[in-house]
């Protein structure tokens, strides 16, 4: 096992794309790190970086406090598992789990006893005598872990393993890598594209945007506290609501102009800014996220925002509900299926001030005690 570390790291291809700004990122010894992002933002590169598949254009990467920037793949001793999962077809299931320590020199009695220790912990020791023509897409993903796992790696590292398997096998095979891999300890980088898979495996998440590293963090406090529009509205599903606003102040302290509606913030959350009177005419975005908004017959008075319904779609005993505010905004409120709502009918629904995020109009995070 081993801590891994980026320091400055930069990736700019021949025709002057980079792909990678500056990078710092720690990873500490034994963590599971998921890097998240959409496509094309620089998630990928970062990991075919680290495992040597991929020149740096500057910077340094260290594995265990050894700088492997010049270090050939097979020298840096990490394993890693790809999308297209890579097998041999014409060995079995034991043969390519055997195939990298034959290729190290292990001993043939060793090269066994370690091939069946990991197939019995990821139960294919049923499919040994398998090729990977009859497996399915979840036991050929267990069989490329194998074969990852069996050179016992300081770091194995994932590129979006799953995506090629349907939505039920995807929640298992999330859960079994998971337990995996608190199982061994072994430094983990898992790259998705899925912020559900990174939000429920990850103990850190680093979340890139156009090559740059928005922000790393637990689930829980990237959720909570993002740093900027883009984190707020990636991490969450549905995506959070952004709506245009204006701090002013009222008889009760400071309040929103949101869509048009004035929204309390009461004294509490006012004085959680450095300056509140110093902060009227702000003009800041909102994020509400859908599964805050108040049901609206709970909604209290100067708190509700009025809409139109232009959708809903019903999932079992929750249903999302699109509806436009009166300035034309439109948002996503995730309400109980007790009372159906229907397209066309006007509704007010509710905002509690203490689950909003204020962030300023270029996207950072607003300040606040």
């Amino acid at each position: 096992m081993a801590d891994i570390a980026f320091m400055g790291v930069n990736k700019t291809y021949p025709n002057g794309f980079q792909a990678v700004h500056n990078l710092d990122l720690t990873i500490k010894d034994g963590e599971f790190l998921v890097m998240v992002g959409p496509s094309g933002c620089g998630k990928s590169t970062t990991l075919r970086m680290l495992a040597g598949l991929e020149a740096i254009s500057s910077g340094d990467i260290f594995i265990a406090g050894q700088r492997v920037n010049d270090l050939h793949p097979q020298a840096r001793n990490i394993a890693m598992v790809f999308q297209s999962y890579a097998l041999y077809p014409h060995k079995t299931v034991q043969g390519n789990i055997e195939f990298p320590l034959r290729m190290a020199k292990v001993p043939a009695d060793q090269v066994k006893a370690r091939a069946l220790k990991i197939a019995r912990m990821l139960e294919l020791e049923p499919l040994l005598k398998r090729k990977p023509g009859l497996l399915s897409g979840g036991q050929r993903q267990r069989v490329a872990m194998a074969r990852a796992l069996v050179r016992d790696p300081v770091a194995f590292l994932m590129d979006e393993p799953l995506s090629n398997l349907d939505a039920k096998l995807r929640v298992q095979m999330r859960a079994e890598i998971a337990a995996l891999q608190q199982r061994t300890g072994t430094t983990t980088v898992y790259v998705t594209h899925d912020q559900v898979e990174a939000m429920t495996m990850g103990d850190r998440v680093a979340v890139f945007k156009d090559g740059f590293l928005q922000q790393v963090d637990t689930p829980q406090q990237l959720f909570e506290r993002p740093v900027n529009t883009f984190v707020g509205s990636f991490i969450g599903s549905p995506s959070m609501n952004l709506i245009a606003s204006r701090i002013e102040t009222s008889g009760d302290g400071l309040a929103l102009n949101l869509a048009g509606e004035c929204i309390a913030l009461g004294h509490g959350l006012a004085a959680r800014f450095d300056n509140p009177d110093g902060s009227a005419g702000l003009v800041t975005q909102i994020g509400l996220r859908p599964e805050d908004v108040v049901e609206p017959h709970l909604a209290g008075e100067g708190q509700r925002l009025h809409g139109r319904v232009v959708l809903t779609e019903l999932l079992g005993r929750e249903q999302m509900v699109y509806l436009d505010l009166r300035d034309g905004t439109r948002v996503v409120a995730r309400l109980h299926a007790n009372h159906r709502l229907h397209t066309g009918e006007e509704i007010a629904i509710g905002i509690d001030p203490a689950r909003l995020y204020l962030f300023q109009v270029d996207g950072r995070a607003l300040t606040y005690r």
